[in-house]
């Protein structure tokens, strides 16, 4: 029976590792045991209480955090996987284009799921709220914005305004999004009805007759 291990990225270190760690690691893939591995690139053998396998294991499980951070869930399959199951070559070239990966963009189409976490996603979804689009654009605007949506708490409605303060550009996307869809709906509870009211009565006090002398 295949084994299969798993990683939580939310527990993880997303940094990098470095070119010693990457050594240990491609070497424990193509064939070295783990002490031999980390006894190889890493300088001598583990720190007390800390075995070879578990070093190795971290440094995968920040492998498969990083191919999170950059949505390259192919990537990270690939160091979930122990070493007999993987080829070597496959580790260095999932590696290398790792390397080379830039820190990717949320754009205003994109499913939540993408970039919020999995018990807040489920929270929204049920919601009727599938992109950043509708999430931007259909949460009211007020204190307390999360009180209607079932299972969105406090914490996580600071984590969804957090991610939206760090992307500026996505409620302006949004907003032009509207517009350009529904042009004159855009206006609405912006000012624009009571604006045209005021002009009417301007428009109909302009043809009053002046009061007598």
């Amino acid at each position: 029976m295949k084994t299969r291990e798993t990683a939580s990225v939310d527990e993880t270190d997303p940094d990098f590792p470095d070119d010693a760690e990457l050594a240990a690691l491609r070497g424990w893939y193509a064939g070295l045991n783990a002490q031999a591995a980390v006894a190889r690139y890493l300088g001598g053998r583990p720190a007390a209480g800390t075995s070879s396998r578990g070093i190795l294991g971290r440094i995968r499980r920040r492998l498969i955090a990083y191919a999170h951070t950059r949505h390259r869930a192919d990537l990270a399959a690939v160091f979930v996987n122990r070493a007999t199951r993987v080829p070597a070559h496959r580790v260095a070239r999932a590696i290398a284009t790792l390397r080379t990966l830039p820190e990717p963009m949320p754009q205003i189409t994109d499913a939540i799921e993408m970039w919020l976490p999995p018990r807040i996603v489920e929270a929204l979804h049920a919601h009727g709220i599938r992109t950043l689009a509708d999430l931007t654009v259909r949460i009211p605007r007020r204190r307390r914005w999360w009180s209607s949506i079932a299972g969105l708490g406090v914490a996580s409605a600071r984590h969804v305004e957090a991610f939206f303060a760090a992307h500026p550009a996505l409620t302006e996307r949004a907003r032009a999004l509207i517009a350009e869809r529904h042009p004159v709906s855009s206006f609405r509870g912006s000012g624009f009805a009571y604006h045209t009211r005021s002009m009417g009565r301007t428009d109909s006090s302009a043809h009053r007759r002046p009061p007598a002398c």
